[in-house]
């Protein structure tokens, strides 16, 4: 049985609540955090109010998934992190600074035995922020060497990873 449950990770009490949902005959066996904030600018026009606004539903996200799930038996535990967090991009220092977080935090749960995948994607095609940028700017990629993942593809790749013993990957089509 599939159980999908949709809460604000930022809000602990809301998310034990949806968890809370789950019925015993079909057990948690798995968390998938997804969820990104964009707000990008300059560095030297990022204060910490619009640092915070992309770090904490990545940071305190994960976190209240970690502390409200770190006790069950889970098949896996995946961080959709962002190639921005280890090859960066202009305008997105907050953003950068949100999935090295994640990849760190998957590290983490890795050394407590738990099990733990941060990818590092590349923008998709069709949904997500980057696919609406993608729209407003179909070059922005290619003019750094990239391309896009479409969504069948994501979904293989995730697929793929799952059956893989590995704590932190980077899913990026880069043509250098």
């Amino acid at each position: 049985a599939l159980t999908i449950v949709q809460a604000d990770v930022i809000d602990r009490a809301q998310l034990a609540e949806a968890l809370a949902t789950i019925p015993p005959s079909a057990p948690l066996r798995g968390v998938i955090h997804a969820v990104g904030v964009l707000d990008d600018a300059a560095l030297t026009q990022l204060d910490w109010q619009r640092f915070a606004k992309v770090l904490a539903p990545k940071m305190q996200g994960a976190w209240n998934l970690h502390t409200l799930t770190h006790e069950m038996a889970l098949d896996f535990f995946v961080l959709y992190s962002s190639a921005v967090g280890f090859l960066g991009n202009q305008g997105q220092a907050n953003h950068a600074a949100a999935n090295a977080v994640l990849d760190a935090f998957a590290h983490y749960r890795h050394a407590q035995g738990l099990p733990a995948l941060s990818i590092n994607l590349g923008a998709w095609s069709e949904i997500g922020a980057a696919a609406d940028m993608l729209r407003q700017n179909p070059q922005r990629l290619a003019a750094v060497g990239q391309h896009a993942i479409a969504p069948d593809q994501g979904i293989q790749i995730l697929a793929y990873l799952l059956q893989q013993a590995t704590t932190q990957v980077g899913v990026i089509p880069i043509n250098w």
